[in-house]
C-alpha cells in the first residue's frame, strides 16, 4: 500500500495503562516479524545512513497519554529505548510527488537445474538481476540530469513568504537503462539449458513522495527506484497468490500461458497530499476495491476518490485473465496487442533448449571465423 518514500515505522496499540506492560514482549516480537516480512519481499537494501530503529507506540485508552519506545531492528537483541513523540503542524501536506512510467521487458530463463524451485522463487531471482539495472540507471527529472547532492527545488521561484511555488506539483522522472557495456568491461557468454522462461512486458506506473523540507535529488531518486522495484515485485506476488487460490488445471500439451498482472489504484489520505495504493485485477469492480480500502484504512472512501492509473484495456486482454482457453492455450496464435500495452506475464515452456542450441551454433560459427582468419 505504500508508494516510494514511505516506510512502515512501527506498530501501535491502544489499551489501558495497567495492560501496557503485558503486551511489551508481544509488540517487540511483532515489530521484528513485520520487518523480517518486509525484507523478504524487497529487491533493494537500506543504506548505512538510514535509521534502523522502529517505533512501538502505546496509547492509553483512558488518559490518552502516549508512550513511545524504539527498537533497532538490525540488532535481534536490541533493548527498548524511550523516545519522544511530538506533533508538527502541516506535516501531512508538505510532500512532493514524483511520477514515472517505466517500460519493462524482463526475460527470466528457467534453467533445468532450478526445476525444484517454485515459479515465484525463480521469478524473484530474475527480478533481482533486473533490479541492478534500475539501481544503475540514469534518471532525468523534468528532462534534466541533476547532481545527487543538489536541492530538488533548486531553481524554482519562491513567493514573498519564502515558500517555493508549485511544491504541490509532481516531478516527471524518466529512467534510462544502459544498453551497451563499456569497452573495458569484459563479459563471458553462458549457454544454459532451460525448461522455459518468464517474460514481463508492459508499462509500469510509479509514484514516490518526498518531504518538501530541503529535499535532495538523491533522496528523491532513491524513493523512485524503490517504488519501481516494489510495484513490479508486488504485482508478481499478487498474481502468484491468485493463481494458487484459483488453481486451473494445465493441459499436457500447453506451451504458453498469458496472465495480466493487476493494475495499480491510488486513494488519497484525508488531509494529506499523499496517496496510498492497492492493486486490482480486470474482473474486480470499483466497489470491491473501495470496500478493500475501507477495511484497511477504517475510513469512508468514495468511488470517485479511486485513481486507477492504468486503464482496463480491450476485451481480449480481460479474456486473457478470465478465460480458461487463454490460460491453457495450445495454439501458436498470440493475443492481439492493445493500444495501451498492459503488463503481461508470459510463461513460455519448452523453448529454452532451442534458444540454447541457437546460441551454441552462433558461438561455434564465430569461433570458426576467428580461427580461419
Amino acid at each position: 500500500m505504500l508508494p516510494g518514500g514511505l516506510l512502515v515505522l512501527g506498530v501501535f496499540i491502544i489499551t489501558t495503562l495497567e495492560l501496557a506492560n503485558d503486551f511489551q514482549n508481544s509488540l517487540r516480537r511483532l515489530i521484528f516479524a513485520v520487518e523480517k516480512s518486509l525484507n523478504r519481499k524487497r529487491l533493494w537494501n537500506f543504506t548505512e545512513e538510514e535509521v534502523s530503529e522502529r517505533v512501538v507506540l502505546h496509547i492509553c485508552s483512558s488518559t490518552k497519554k502516549l508512550s513511545c519506545r524504539t527498537y533497532d531492528v538490525h540488532d535481534p537483541k536490541s533493548s527498548p529505548r524511550p523516545a519522544d513523540w511530538k506533533y508538527q503542524n502541516g506535516l501531512s501536506t508538505s510532500w512532493l510527488s514524483l511520477e514515472c512510467t517505466v517500460h519493462i521487458n524482463i526475460h527470466i530463463p528457467l534453467s533445468t537445474t532450478s526445476v525444484t524451485y517454485t515459479l515465484e522463487k525463480n521469478t524473484k531471482n530474475g527480478l533481482a538481476r533486473w533490479a541492478k539495472q534500475v539501481e544503475n540507471g540514469v534518471y532525468l527529472i523534468n528532462g534534466q540530469v541533476k547532481d545527487g547532492d543538489c536541492d530538488l527545488l533548486e531553481g524554482q521561484k519562491k513567493s514573498s513568504r519564502g515558500n517555493t511555488q508549485g511544491t504541490s506539483h509532481s516531478f516527471d522522472v524518466r529512467l534510462l537503462t544502459q544498453l551497451l557495456l563499456n569497452s573495458d568491461h569484459r563479459s563471458t557468454a553462458t549457454v544454459q539449458t532451460c525448461s522455459g522462461s518468464v517474460n514481463l512486458k508492459g508499462a509500469v506506473k510509479c509514484r514516490a513522495y518526498i518531504h518538501s523540507s530541503r529535499p535532495k535529488v538523491k533522496d528523491a531518486l532513491q524513493a523512485m527506484k524503490r517504488d519501481i522495484l516494489n510495484t513490479v515485485a508486488d504485482r508478481c506476488e499478487i498474481l502468484f497468490e491468485d493463481l494458487l487460490l484459483n488453481e486451473i488445471p494445465e493441459k499436457k500439451d500447453s506451451e504458453k500461458e498469458f496472465h495480466i498482472l493487476p493494475h495499480r489504484v491510488f486513494v488519497p489520505i484525508p488531509g494529506s497530499a499523499v496517496k496510498l495504493c492497492d492493486y486490482k485485477f480486470g474482473d474486480e469492480s470499483a466497489e470491491e476495491i473501495r470496500d478493500h480500502f475501507m477495511e484497511m484504512l477504517d475510513h469512508v472512501i468514495q468511488i470517485e476518490d479511486l485513481e486507477i492509473v492504468e486503464e482496463i484495456n480491450t476485451a481480449c486482454m480481460s479474456s486473457s485473465v478470465n478465460s480458461e482457453a487463454s490460460l491453457d492455450s495450445t495454439g501458436d496464435e498470440q493475443p492481439q496487442q492493445p493500444i495501451k500495452t498492459p503488463i503481461v506475464l508470459k510463461i513460455q515452456q519448452n523453448i529454452g533448449v532451442i534458444a540454447a542450441f541457437a546460441v551454441a551454433v552462433l558461438a561455434a560459427g564465430i569461433s570458426f571465423h576467428y580461427f580461419s582468419d
